[in-house]
């Protein structure tokens, strides 16, 4: 298996950690150049797994094109596409074999459950319910009543999370104590192109890199107000973390380091508030690092 290097913590747990134990090697990758994944490719390989965009750095891969190189060696592509949910980026029909989304995120979009969607073309998806029935990973009933009420809304949501994130990102641009903002929507982020061809927004997730490192980032964290310290997102509140600290703690020092988790990177999953409310709790912790 070929993984893109950034994904979420639990996931890099997964892949280091237990896959091994069950007979399968994962090869960690940067997805952003298609040359790393070639490179990495071995007749053996049997899938290429993309987190797009990823958590926590927001990077961006070219699904089309990583599903076409995929296909033509054998392999399936597999995308987590919790950050841009399916009503920004449609995996399957740029390509993909598979597509995963966490409902306890976005679709959920309450922050009031815990669940998760495979998506694949249906022979596949026979035999994942097959496997799914044998080892009890089911949702429970209310659990997926939640998950259809929050599809009802997931369309309205997102493009008020996209909408503030766009206006948050700016702000953050231009405040003196940020070093650094990625968000794909912005015309500087390195793969902003790529997420232009192959998203219909941008969603309402956001990095930045904050002057004076894992200190002022728990200041930051310790002065909002508004919005609250949590290591969820897709709520419709703002959340901000500190991923070195919380979740990619499991990830080694040297590893995150080297993929761009530096400690002094801040991650906000941005609400549907109203967005001058946002920035001001944002503006005034600021001041006080």
């Amino acid at each position: 298996l070929i993984s893109t290097d950034v994904v979420y913590g639990c996931t890099y747990s997964l892949f280091s950690e237990v896959l091994p134990g069950l007979g399968i090697d994962v090869t960690f990758v940067d997805t952003t150049d298609i040359e790393n994944v070639r490179k990495a490719l071995k007749p053996e390989t049997k899938m290429i797994f993309l987190e797009t965009p990823a958590n926590p750095t927001l990077n961006v891969c070219d699904i089309r094109e990583i599903s076409r190189l995929a296909r033509s060696q054998g392999a399936v592509c597999a995308v987590d596409n919790t950050f841009a949910t399916p009503y920004f980026q449609r995996p399957i029909l740029l390509g993909a074999d598979i597509s995963l989304s966490s409902c306890t995120k976005y679709i959920g979009g309450h922050a009031d459950l815990l669940g998760g969607i495979v998506v694949g073309k249906r022979d596949f998806m026979k035999s994942m319910a097959k496997v799914v029935g044998y080892t009890g990973g089911i949702m429970g009933v209310h659990e997926a009543w939640l998950c259809i009420r929050g599809l009802k809304t997931l369309h309205i949501r997102m493009e008020r999370h996209a909408e503030n994130a766009l206006k948050v990102a700016n702000f953050l641009k231009s405040h003196p104590g940020v070093e650094w903002v990625r968000y794909p929507g912005l015309p500087d982020h390195p793969q902003h192109e790529t997420a232009k061809k192959q998203m219909n927004g941008y969603g309402g997730m956001l990095s930045f890199g904050i002057k004076g490192g894992i200190e002022a980032g728990t200041r930051l964290m310790n002065s909002v107000r508004l919005c609250s310290l949590a290591v969820s997102l897709g709520a419709t509140d703002t959340l901000i973390q500190h991923p070195a600290s919380m979740i990619h703690a499991c990830v080694p020092k040297e590893v995150r380091g080297k993929v761009g988790i530096t400690d002094g990177l801040v991650r906000l999953s941005i609400g549907i508030e109203d967005p001058e409310d946002i920035i001001a709790d944002l503006d005034q912790a600021l001041s006080k690092v």
